[in-house]
């Protein structure tokens, strides 16, 4: 697995992890907000700011009918029509010009989630980067293909998807000429839980696919994603807000500002703490071998005196002779007078 660069960032194990912002529909329907939410996020740390780029009618049809209506319970959405929802939520697409460029000035790689392929013809225009595949895309093949064939690097969440369905589109991504692709473990529920995010399989889907892969994150606080690089996430993504109080249809499970500052710092955390395989002080450790337990001359001895159990004692510093010698020692000879609180070495013996 290559590292990929973006935009002069690298995207890699050997890097630190990448995070990515979302933005999503808590921009509210304003703009001022949405410029707003950029700054704040290029505040924290992250290295992408991402926004999604669709309109109602291309998500979905107007229509009054059961099979456009949410019925889930457990749904933040739950009883909201489809196409309502959508209009609510959209990010209009003058905006995207304005959101790119703020994002840029700031130091952030801005790019977004297209629905369908005229989004995609829109952000090519717009010169963006990279591209994200929604889960509830990721068996869209000719979206996929779509996207691959700008031959900028892709990204897709693998919300539901089995084996069987990510083996295609990812054979559908690299045909149509997709080189650099990542993949980010993904729980489609809003929020999700840590007992149902599953993150075991982020090295899995590494090996099985021979792509970097990541975590698309909807669960509440940092734990989660941190836990993720430890395992290899390269990337991680969470939806981002000024505040869960202001509302918005994806704040409930949105992280604020300072818990994005908190991940940023963390993830990185772990990122350096994986390190390599090693055992053995490492070079800041050797300065602690002395505090190590080892054989002292705890009274006062006479040449010619046997070491007894009474008059040498395992203890700290590391200076004598290791712990593991007092069986060979113990009975044995002096041959010169030794003072409490000498590190005994084996010179001394007869």
């Amino acid at each position: 697995m290559n590292t990929i660069t973006v935009d002069g960032v690298q995207i890699g194990i050997e890097h630190k992890p990448f995070i990515i912002a979302e933005m999503s529909g808590n921009h509210n329907q304003s703009l001022d907000r949405a410029l707003e939410i950029v700054e704040a996020a290029a505040k924290s740390g992250v290295h992408a700011l991402k926004i999604q780029t669709y309109t109602a009618d291309t998500m979905t049809l107007n229509i009054e009918n059961p099979d456009f209506k949410i019925n889930d319970q457990d749904s933040l959405w739950d009883g909201q029509n489809l196409y309502q929802l959508y209009q609510q939520a959209y990010t209009p697409w003058e905006w995207h010009e304005p959101i790119f460029d703020r994002a840029r000035e700031l130091g952030m790689i801005p790019f977004s989630t297209p629905f369908d392929e005229t989004a995609v013809d829109f952000l090519e225009e717009l010169d963006v980067p990279m591209y994200k595949i929604a889960s509830f895309e990721n068996t869209d093949i000719p979206l996929i293909k779509k996207v691959a064939a700008t031959g900028k690097p892709m990204i897709v969440s693998t919300g539901m998807a089995t084996v069987a369905e990510l083996d295609e589109l990812v054979r559908a991504a690299r045909e149509a000429g997709c080189q650099d692709l990542i993949l980010l473990k993904c729980t489609s529920t809003y929020p999700a839980t840590p007992e149902n995010t599953n993150i075991s399989t982020i090295p899995h889907m590494r090996e099985l696919f021979n792509v970097q892969v990541g975590l698309s994150d909807h669960t509440m606080g940092t734990g989660v994603a941190v836990a993720s690089v430890a395992l290899g996430a390269t990337v991680i993504e969470k939806h981002f807000t000024l505040s869960r109080m202001d509302g918005g249809v994806d704040s409930a499970f949105s992280m604020e500002p300072d818990e994005m500052k908190a991940l940023v710092v963390e993830a990185e955390r772990a990122w350096q703490a994986m390190g390599q395989i090693k055992y053995g002080p490492t070079e800041k450790e050797k300065a602690s071998l002395k505090f190590r337990r080892s054989i002292y001359v705890a009274k006062d001895i006479k040449a010619g005196e046997k070491l007894t159990k009474e008059n040498i004692k395992i203890v700290r510093p590391g200076y004598g002779l290791e712990p593991r010698y007092l069986h060979i020692v113990l009975g044995k000879t002096v041959k010169r007078d030794l003072s409490r609180g000498i590190p005994l070495s084996l010179e001394v013996l007869l």
